[in-house]
């Protein structure tokens, strides 16, 4: 047996499909699509609540393919505005004209051609994205800045009230937790909840800083809650349902 028989590592993987995320303008719009390359692969388009992908094959040119999706572009702003006005997916695939939920409104995202930066202009979120730019990651970076702008002023509010120091806030991205705090490592707030009411916010505020009387659920524990937040059953309850609700991005 050689070295290489031996070391399974140094052998090439095999060719597999090419994947990329791009965008294209199409008529005033800049549509976000993911384009998977393979060998024998037909050129074609699928649409759904993730959005436009096409598959082609890995011989045709980057102009091809998008000369292709232009040829159709009536039949793609259709279908992407048909999903956009559906009941949000649970997976949302960001890209011109989605709206998202955002502290009890919405915000209507807009993608331009930029430099990757992204800015708040009166009730939209518009993202200046290169071509093969990552939108979601563009818009979480967004949302967890506003998340963040937020938080801090509740949590000083909250504080305040416990007449404590407002802790250091930070932001947590975890799917089964919307809080956690402690003297020594501060407040974090999944920065999620910023596509709830700000009620919801409040309540996980108020929460995770009676933590800072109480390290437990104990009675005298939810005693301080219901001081900061007296509502805190209802609100509880009703984020349970709401949860499934926001968007994962």
């Amino acid at each position: 047996m050689s070295l290489f028989e031996q070391l399974p590592l140094f052998r090439l993987p095999p060719a597999g499909p090419i994947e990329k995320r791009r965008h294209i303008q199409v008529a005033d719009r800049i549509i976000g699509y993911e384009l998977r390359q393979a060998a024998g692969r037909r050129l074609g388009m699928t649409i759904d609540e993730r959005g436009l992908r096409v598959g082609a094959p890995r011989s045709l040119a980057l102009h091809e393919i998008e000369s292709f999706i232009r040829s159709h572009g009536s039949w793609v702003v259709k279908k992407l505005d048909e999903y956009s006005v559906r009941n949000a997916p649970r997976h949302l695939a960001i890209r011109d004209g989605v709206r998202l939920p955002l502290l009890g409104g919405e915000t209507l995202v807009r993608v331009e051609a930029g430099a990757n930066r992204i800015r708040w202009q009166d009730d939209a979120l518009v993202l200046m994205a290169r071509p093969d730019a990552d939108l979601d990651a563009l818009a979480r970076r967004a949302l967890q800045r506003r998340a963040l702008d937020h938080f801090g002023p509740r949590v000083a509010h909250f504080a305040n009230r416990l007449d404590r120091t407002a802790p250091a806030v930070a932001l947590s991205s975890a799917r089964t937790r919307w809080g956690s705090c402690s003297a020594k490592t501060g407040i974090r707030l999944n920065w999620r909840l910023v596509h709830l009411p700000p009620k919801f916010a409040d309540y996980v505020v108020a929460h995770e800083l009676a933590h800072l009387v109480h390290m437990n659920h104990s009675p005298r524990f939810w005693k301080v809650v219901e001081g900061l937040f007296p509502a805190w059953r209802e609100v509880r309850d009703e984020l349970k349902r709401r949860a499934t609700e926001i968007p994962m991005i």
